[in-house]
């Protein structure tokens, strides 16, 4: 049964990894595949296979929530986990719970269901 998790976590990130790919885009200096690929870690936790996020996943976000250090970077990320998170069956509540739980102050937002236009540097 865990192996067939882990296989589908697999087809899923190569997937992902395949969508994105087709749409790369800068996000000045961070490609949407990049800002995934960082919180690759985070799936298991995102799609609810993983009760608590793991210390990977937590580095990528504190990593990713560095990385964007202005209020474009934040909403162009932003935007990209709005696009790709409904196709791999990101929950919304999780996603929202993550930087807490990681506890990443100014987190970049990765809920799939916010408004990314609202979003600021802080």
């Amino acid at each position: 049964m865990e192996k067939k998790v882990m296989m589908k976590m697999n087809m899923e990130a190569v997937l992902l990894l395949f969508l994105v790919s087709n749409t790369i885009q800068s996000v000045h200096g961070v490609t949407c595949t990049e800002a995934i690929s960082t919180l690759d870690p985070c799936l298991p936790f995102l799609i609810g296979t993983e009760p608590a996020p793991t210390e990977p996943c937590c580095l990528g976000v504190e990593r990713l929530s560095n990385e964007a250090y202005t209020k474009e970077i934040r909403r162009e990320i932003c935007e990209c986990f709005k696009k790709y998170g409904p196709p791999l069956r990101v929950e919304p509540e999780k996603a929202k719970q993550l930087p807490g739980l990681c506890h990443v102050e100014n987190p970049v937002p990765i809920d799939p269901s916010m408004d990314c236009s609202t979003v600021t540097k802080n």
